[in-house]
């Protein structure tokens, strides 16, 4: 993300070409791993943007935070981060009000949106609402490089176990657990067919690493 004027905040043509380039991205098979980086440094995302806002009425407002709802776990020790809306007289409209309670609870939910209170990347990891926190390097880049690394990680997993173990986790997050239990099971069962998992079997049994190739 590269909109330095406005510190990334998320606008109509910025979240349009995002959304684009999601959807480009959507189909290629080659792309195993996807990484949203920020080009301005010191800044991931301020956020929406509220001057943008200002000048929508009710109906196009509407639109945008709908849109932001279909659009962070990884921030630099320095980064600070929060759901600052009730500061500015708002509520958080992008799922924050519903995502929120689900990562940390209801109760703490409640304080961190109800204050307006900002977080820095620690205080983010100590609390569970981030996988990682690093000390950020002279470049502001810390971040980045330890995605990468993560990213590194995946990779040689099998392309589709992923893919389908993301859908079951996402979809099943949503509904109740016997609903999440059954879409576990389809997501299982389009597995079993696959070339990979035999593959995988075939190199525990002969005591190597498995050779996945995405089918």
């Amino acid at each position: 993300m590269n909109r330095p004027h406005a510190r990334n905040a998320l606008g109509n043509v910025f979240v349009s070409e995002l959304l684009e380039a999601l959807a480009q991205l959507w189909n290629d098979k080659q792309v195993r791993v996807l990484l949203f980086r920020s080009g301005v440094k010191g800044v991931f995302c301020a956020g929406a943007d509220l001057k943008e806002r200002e000048q929508m009425n009710e109906a196009e407002v509407g639109v945008c935070v709908q849109r932001l709802r279909g659009l962070m776990n990884e921030i630099a020790s320095s980064a600070v981060m929060g759901l600052i809306e009730t500061t500015r007289g708002l509520l958080p409209g992008a799922g924050g009000t519903q995502r929120l309670p689900r990562c940390l609870g209801v109760a703490l939910a409640k304080e961190l949106i109800f204050t307006g209170r900002r977080l820095n990347g620690m205080q983010a990891q100590a609390l569970g609402l981030v996988n990682h926190a690093v000390a950020q390097n002279e470049e502001g880049n810390a971040a980045y490089h330890r995605a990468r690394e993560l990213a590194q990680e995946i990779l040689p997993q099998a392309p589709i176990a992923v893919r389908l173990g993301k859908v079951a986790i996402d979809r099943g997050m949503e509904v109740d657990i016997a609903s999440g239990m059954a879409i576990e099971g389809i997501c299982y069962a389009q597995n079993i067919p696959t070339r990979d998992r035999l593959e995988g079997m075939a190199a525990f049994r002969e005591k190597r690493p498995p050779r996945f190739v995405g089918e």
